[in-house]
């Protein structure tokens, strides 16, 4: 379950949201296999590699992303995960669902809800808030997502720092 929590800060600080390991690993892997499938299977060793994933996670992630219906596994040397269905048909709330992720604004806001919901005055709000969320993830898409991840690994590949920056980044997840 995603709970998000508005961290606040002093005056001219920003507040931030954040999501379960689950939900970012899952995200990043989905993201990585749309992206370099090309309607072929990816082991699960060659996306937590590259995504700095322990592969047993990912296992556990994959097998759900599988009951969820939004993968399919393939046995074999040549074997691994590939999606299910078109990439631009698979919003990132599926993939969150999949996982067993729903997003939540506070505890008043769960199934179970609050008895001070009434009386809140920022229960409101916080609907509000999810209803806007749920609406983003609903209409963005992983191929969106993976054609983010495309254009991030292009502009490395283009500027020789960035390049520079990315190989340093994998020395340092390699040693």
């Amino acid at each position: 379950m995603i709970f998000f929590a508005a961290i606040s800060g002093r005056k001219g600080e920003s507040y931030s949201l954040k999501l379960s390991s689950t939900a970012r690993y899952g995200l990043k892997a989905m993201s990585d296999l749309c992206t370099y499938s090309h309607n072929e299977p990816v082991s699960v060793s060659d996306i937590a590699s590259r995504q700095n994933i322990p592969v047993n996670y990912l296992e556990q992630l994959f097998g759900k992303l599988r009951r969820g219906g939004l993968l399919e596994s393939v046995r074999g040397a040549q074997g691994g995960y590939k999606l299910a269905r078109d990439a631009g048909e698979i919003s990132i709330a599926d993939i969150l669902r999949a996982l067993g992720e729903p997003v939540i604004f506070g505890s008043c806001q769960t199934d179970r809800g609050c008895e001070n919901a009434p009386l809140c005055p920022t229960f409101r709000l916080w609907r509000k808030v999810k209803g806007s969320v749920d609406e983003i993830l609903e209409t963005t898409t992983l191929q969106e997502i993976a054609d983010e991840n495309i254009s991030l690994l292009e502009q490395f590949e283009s500027d020789p720092e960035r390049e520079e920056v990315r190989q340093k980044a994998m020395r340092l997840k390699e040693a």
